[in-house]
């Protein structure tokens, strides 16, 4: 075994602990070498106890499954901060539970950090806060977990999905990938029943299982799943017509709202009406409660029941 070896046998556990299905080719590229050292490294692995598995077929490849003697986490540098740096801001995430659970792992990453690693990540730390705005809908972290499994490894999903209106189906999807845009996730996946791309809100998702069924991917019809959800959140416009009396004058709210000022129009001395449209009613109601002024809201239902929500919250932290 030349000294060239183990470091790149540990590269080769690097790739392989990412939740997909490595081409023999694919690797050899990642690594330089040819795709029968490939081969004779993996059966390496297998003889250290570590589990590598081949699988057949065009879509077929290597990967490392659960087993009793699994390796250490191998990250680079770069990686090792940036998963510290996202734990780190991790309080008060919409994914339920994840601020308890995300000190647990920082405080086990920081153990294990070489010391250049964690003066850079202490720093970082120290540097920087994180500013709550709202509350978005609550996600089960294992509802984000299956579908991100799935969508690394190729793998049909199915699961129970409730609509805007309520309505509730049964989805078998391929799943292409997850998107996290302001206070929601989504799952960019094309529904193997309506022949179609489809965006799903993660929060909407239940019991979402894997079928064990293979799948090879298609082509979006985007540059990526970010780019995909834009253009639909563009074709289909906003959800909600926000109409709202401010009881102050325009002079004073105008420079208050932003690009949002726009949309406002006096109405009298010591009163503006906004009009416009939005898609998420907690923004809206962020930024009413932050001008300063009374308001009284005409449209959407919805924003005021949000606003009263909002408020008994507001009583219950100071009474």
């Amino acid at each position: 075994m030349t000294t060239e070896t183990p470091k790149r046998l540990l590269q080769l556990l690097s790739l392989l602990q990412t939740p997909r299905e490595w081409p023999g080719s694919e690797l050899a590229e990642r690594l330089g070498v040819t795709t029968r050292t490939v081969r004779r490294d993996v059966e390496r692995l297998r003889d250290l106890g570590y589990p590598v598995e081949a699988s057949m077929g065009a879509v077929g490849g290597y990967r490392l499954v659960a087993g009793t003697a699994m390796p250490p986490l191998l990250l680079e540098d770069d990686e090792a901060v940036a998963i510290a740096v996202g734990l780190r801001s991790a309080a008060g995430h919409e994914v339920e539970g994840v601020e308890e659970a995300s000190v647990r792992a920082l405080a086990k990453l920081e153990q294990v950090l070489p010391s250049r690693l964690r003066r850079r990540v202490k720093a970082l730390g120290s540097a920087t806060s994180s500013l709550n705005r709202w509350q978005g809908p609550r996600i089960d972290p294992a509802v984000l977990t299956t579908l991100a499994t799935a969508s690394a490894s190729r793998e049909r999903l199915r699961f129970g999905y409730r609509a805007g209106d309520g309505a509730e189906s049964k989805r078998l999807v391929e799943p292409h990938g997850l998107v996290s845009a302001g206070r929601k996730w989504y799952l960019v996946a094309w529904d193997d029943d309506r022949a179609d791309w489809r965006v799903f809100r993660v929060d909407r998702v239940t019991k979402p299982f894997l079928t064990g069924v293979r799948f090879a991917a298609r082509s979006l019809p985007a540059k990526d799943p970010a780019a995909f959800i834009a253009s639909r959140m563009t074709r289909e416009g906003a959800s909600y017509r926000v109409d709202v009396t401010l009881h102050a004058p325009y002079r004073e709210i105008a420079p208050r709202l932003g690009d949002a000022a726009s949309h406002l129009e006096r109405v009298g001395e010591d009163a503006c009406r906004l009009r416009m449209e939005a898609e998420a009613l907690e923004w809206v109601g962020y930024r009413l409660a932050m001008l300063g002024c009374d308001f009284t809201v005409h449209e959407p239902a919805a924003l005021g029941e949000h606003l009263r929500e909002l408020a008994a919250r507001v009583t219950r932290a100071v009474g």
